[in-house]
């Protein structure tokens, strides 16, 4: 298995820097989708539809926008990142999101990985427990035209109670076990991809729940944010 590190810090140098123009990260997207997806094995079309459709530039910070499509993480404040390209369109085929799909999201970042799903299935409910985080994934995803995502500021390890049972959820932080509250709030038949363990490597696993039990797979080494929050205390 190799390692993907999802959560490293990456410092980009834009002082003298010609800003890249919108054409140039649209090319780069399309080549984003062929050279770093494809050849790694991302084939579902859908997936690679979305990823091409969706301006990642839109949810990065200003100084770091011309490596929006580097083979990397990048740093988007308060200790957190937006993972690199494969990572989302990885898990998100790994969900087998359809259109009919309600989805269960945790730590909503930049609201990218959220702007994908959104493209792909019926609803996005999106939970981030950094307020500012929150509010700016809000006002990015409103600014370009996204009324499917539904995002809260509060605690991802309690889930979204109100609107579940959720056809499928992405967990995009870590926590060192599953909640419960997140196995309760998946549907029958549902789907669920979560990095556990502790700081540093984790592991990335597929859950699938059948007649009230979660079947797990392990999928990939992984390394992302620890979960915060309640998951700390357990």
């Amino acid at each position: 298995m190799r390692l993907l590190l999802i959560a490293a810090a990456f410092a980009f140098a834009s002082c003298n820097r010609t800003p890249t123009a919108v054409s140039d990260l649209a090319t780069e997207r399309q080549r984003m989708v062929q050279v770093q997806l494809m050849p790694r094995g991302v084939h579902d079309e859908r997936v690679l539809g979305a990823m091409a459709k969706v301006p990642r530039e839109e949810f990065v910070p200003p100084e770091v926008r011309a490596a929006s499509y580097t083979d990397q993480p990048l740093p988007i404040g308060y200790g957190q990142t937006i993972s690199q390209p494969y990572m989302v369109a990885f898990m998100t085929e790994q969900l087998r999101p359809s259109a009919k799909d309600r989805v269960l999201e945790i730590g909503t970042g930049s609201g990218y990985q959220a702007a994908i799903l959104a493209d792909l299935v019926a609803e996005v409910y999106s939970i981030e427990i950094v307020e500012p985080l929150a509010k700016n994934a809000e006002v990015t995803l409103q600014r370009l035209g996204y009324k499917n995502v539904h995002i809260k500021t509060g605690d991802g390890y309690k889930g979204w109670p109100e609107f579940a049972p959720f056809d499928a959820i992405i967990v995009t932080c870590a926590p060192e076990r599953v909640p419960q509250p997140l196995t309760d709030q998946l549907k029958e038949g549902g789907r669920m991809i979560i990095p556990v363990g502790p700081t540093g490597v984790q592991q990335l696993y597929l859950l699938q729940k059948r007649n009230g039990q979660l079947l797990q797979s392990a999928v990939e080494l992984v390394r992302f944010v620890p979960m915060t929050g309640q998951a700390e205390k357990q």
